[in-house]
């Protein structure tokens, strides 16, 4: 279904955007160091699903929408751009001691963790923008089946994206964890935390397509 040297080129490309830090990336540290290595793998789970839907979108015409209705582009953008500003408020403002929050919260705070890093990539229009972009590149209507092309790119990146960043978010949770031991650096975690999703939700806002 696919020209298997463009594949090839596409895996090369997908890796090196898969490993360079982002937004994505920077997010599920962030959820990693707050809520312990299973809330960074569910951050990425979710950041995955969503791109998955992206996907999904990708191979049905769907995303093009955005280059034709701008207007869509930039409501998504503040939207986004807001939740983000929703999860810095709540960082900054948490008190609970190391712990406290994994202990109590159970699966809800793994589904939270996973719903949140769903809703942030759903609401990052850039991303809807990058697979109009970046997945065509790789598919050769000379086979037919564009579709069925561009869902399987689309479902790769998502595989190896979420290796990788899955990878991270158990890295970052574990060295969270043994930072946490203390209230006072579990605090200041916080605040790091808060400042990073308050500098992704300024990028969202504050760049243009």
């Amino acid at each position: 279904m696919v020209d298997m040297n463009l594949y090839a080129a596409f895996l090369v490309a997908a890796f090196a955007l898969c490993v360079a830090p982002g937004p994505d990336m920077m997010f599920i540290v962030a959820m990693g160091s707050r809520g312990g290595p299973a809330a960074g793998v569910m951050a990425a789970f979710g950041v995955a699903c969503a791109m998955l839907v992206h996907a999904v979108a990708a191979a049905l015409g769907l995303s093009a929408l955005f280059t034709t209705l701008p207007t869509l582009y930039h409501v998504l953008r503040w939207v986004g751009a807001a939740y983000l500003l929703y999860l810095a408020v709540k960082a900054f403002r948490d008190r609970s001691v190391p712990g406290e929050e994994g202990a109590a919260g159970g699966g809800s705070g793994m589904r939270r963790a996973f719903w949140q890093g769903a809703v942030t990539n759903l609401l990052n229009p850039k991303v809807i923008l990058f697979n109009v972009a970046f997945l065509p590149q790789f598919v050769n209507p000379s086979l037919g089946h564009v579709p069925g092309q561009l869902l399987v790119l689309g479902c790769t990146i998502v595989v190896m994206g979420f290796l990788w960043d899955g990878t991270v978010g158990l890295a970052s949770g574990r060295l969270g964890n043994l930072l946490r031991r203390s209230p006072r650096v579990n605090r200041w975690m916080n605040i790091v935390s808060g400042t990073v999703f308050t500098g992704l939700a300024v990028r969202l806002a504050a760049t243009p397509k």
